[in-house]
């Protein structure tokens, strides 16, 4: 496929990497500038393009960056974008990192949030799953322990091809519904960063209690501030 990754973190140039050895056409952007990529893009296989290059550039586009940023996106970048590409959302929202978003402190989904920012539908994947469990915990389909990933959003035909891209990079996909129930694979929740078996993982999401939303981000964010203030 022709895939589509705005941002370079750890994650996206993970997903690169990774996507490229399984035969797909990646394109990668970031905030700087494709000349900024030039290097990674190189080492991975991919192509440096602008962020409204790799909107535009096929079937599935990921938007990997920290959740405050994503309202900095230009507001058409999907515009002229057809209804047709899948757009997953891998973000996370961290407090000490992205500022305060009230919408999301009230109770918003984060990915539900971000989906009206980018004004149109997203799929929640690959957003609690640590860039280096991504990268070396792959597995052949049937592997005892394989790790599974809980892919969230709409509509369900989006939501399908990604739970088939989760399979083809060696994990089991668990449909984990619609974008009002993507809080559940939030950051602090019992699936987040767990490395769970499929039968564990759908376990964790139903144990999930959307009351302690506060009380999970708070926990997560505690835990990722000194991170984020080395960086």
């Amino acid at each position: 496929m022709k895939i589509g990754i705005i941002g370079a973190g750890m994650i996206g140039g993970t997903l690169a990497r990774r996507w490229v050895k399984l035969g797909h056409h990646v394109v990668i952007a970031n905030s700087r500038g494709a000349e900024t990529l030039r290097e990674l893009a190189a080492e991975v296989g991919a192509t440096a393009v602008t962020a409204g290059e790799a909107a535009r550039s096929g079937e599935i586009v990921v938007v990997t960056i920290p959740e405050g940023a994503v309202a900095d996106l230009p507001k058409d970048l999907f515009a002229a974008v057809p209804a047709s590409v899948v757009v997953i959302d891998t973000g996370n929202y961290y407090p000490s990192r992205d500022g305060s978003i009230p919408a999301i402190e009230e109770g918003r989904p984060e990915s539900a949030w971000v989906g009206e920012q980018l004004g149109r539908p997203v799929i929640k994947a690959f957003n609690n799953i640590y860039y280096v469990c991504l990268l070396k915990k792959g597995a052949p389909k049937g592997a005892t322990g394989r790790v599974a990933l809980p892919v969230a959003g709409d509509p369900p035909e989006a939501r399908a091809k990604v739970l088939r891209l989760v399979d083809e990079l060696g994990f089991d996909p668990v449909d984990a519904g619609g974008i009002e129930e993507s809080w559940r694979q939030q950051p602090g929740t019992p699936c987040y960063a767990t490395d769970l078996d499929a039968p564990r993982l759908k376990e964790a999401l139903a144990a999930s209690d959307r009351s302690r939303i506060p009380e999970y981000r708070k926990a997560a964010d505690d835990a990722a501030r000194a991170f984020f203030t080395r960086r």
